[in-house]
């Protein structure tokens, strides 16, 4: 017997030529379409404008979720949750979800796992076990956007997702067409609707990325974890950054931003006695003057078996003082989640046997 058909991996052209395969008039594609994507349903005896036989056709060829939710966790201020999710094969993942007063924003993984090995973070040093398909990325904000439908009004009031990052596990630009059909699919006017400027790709510095985003039609933002001003110390932090040095990543920045005129998110975690010195600031400062960017402080996130903290409070303001002092746009971020393990570097996949922290 044939493994059903994951319909949330299908583009519109497919599904329309995978339901003529079973002789559907066209317009049953829209309608399916509309819904999974507009009204969300995830179980096809809810599907009512759909004739019965073909429901149940449906239910027997096809699946519109891959995702079985395992565990969720609350962060005590019930403004982050993040859902730790199996897939059929076994293989898990984790995606979050942060309230704020006027959105609901997604960070879904693109990855199972992560092949970058970053020593600072837990998806990193839980190593990679494999691609996510678009339909495994496009379905995390899918189930979150049927909790937020369920129940959001009780929340914050908001009801839908209103923006996406794609900064959960792994490295978005090494699954670049799963990641990108997931970026076309979340757009999709008669779909989720998002808006391109609504959505965040975050990358280590996969220059081959970068470039090809560049020449992408929909103005999605983009976000480089940085880490670090010199290559001594950000070949041992971003172990990518051996094949992509600094000079050939800022020269790929800039053919970016001279195409697309967008500016570009720098995220940097402080790491107390590692990357928190004045002469990391200066020279980030350097590197950054006069480029359409602006940088995120990240206090480090712990991750268990790691001795690395985040500075203390003033040594933070002082890195901070540095770029403001030079003209570089500067903020510090106030994650969310750190409580639950559901902050930036701290989503893991749970798999056991998966490597131990540094």
């Amino acid at each position: 017997m044939t493994d059903p058909t994951y319909l949330l991996d299908l583009a519109f052209p497919q599904l329309q030529a995978w339901l003529a395969a079973r002789g559907q008039p066209p317009y049953r594609a829209r309608q399916l379409w509309r819904q999974l994507y507009v009204n969300l349903a995830g179980d096809f005896a809810t599907m009512t404008d759909l004739p019965a036989g073909l429901r149940e056709q449906l239910a027997q060829e096809a699946s519109c979720r891959a995702l079985a939710r395992r565990e969720e966790k609350v962060a005590p201020d019930g403004l982050t949750r993040k859902g730790l999710f199996e897939l059929p094969d076994g293989e898990r993942l984790e995606a979050v979800l942060m309230l704020y007063r006027e959105r609901a924003t997604v960070c879904v993984s693109t990855q199972v796992g992560c092949a970058i090995g970053c020593p600072f973070c837990a998806t990193g040093q839980d190593g990679f076990r494999r691609d996510l398909s678009a339909g495994e990325i496009v379905e995390q904000v899918l189930y979150f956007g049927r909790l937020l439908r369920q129940a959001g009004q009780d929340w914050t009031g908001v009801t839908a997702v209103t923006n996406v990052v794609l900064m959960g596990m792994g490295e978005p630009f090494a699954n670049y067409e799963a990641t990108w059909a997931a970026v076309e699919r979340l757009h999709d006017p008669d779909g989720l609707n998002l808006g391109a400027r609504r959505m965040t790709i975050s990358t280590a510095g996969l220059v081959p990325g970068i470039l090809r985003l560049a020449e992408e039609s929909l103005p999605v933002n983009l976000a480089i974890s940085l880490h670090a001003a010199t290559d001594a110390l950000r070949d041992r932090l971003v172990p990518v950054n051996r094949r992509y040095p600094l000079d050939e990543l800022f020269r790929a920045l800039k053919a970016y931003t001279a195409k697309t005129h967008r500016r570009v998110s720098f995220e940097y975690a402080l790491i107390a006695g590692v990357n928190d010195a004045p002469d990391q600031a200066h020279r980030l400062a350097a590197r950054l003057q006069g480029f359409l960017g602006h940088v995120n402080l990240i206090p480090l996130n712990p991750i268990a078996g790691s001795e690395w903290r985040a500075p203390e409070r003033p040594a933070m303001e002082a890195f901070r003082a540095i770029l403001e002092q030079a003209h570089i746009p500067v903020s510090v971020r106030l994650e969310r989640g750190v409580e639950i393990a559901a902050a930036c570097g701290q989503l893991r996949h749970g798999r056991p046997g998966s490597g131990s922290p540094p």
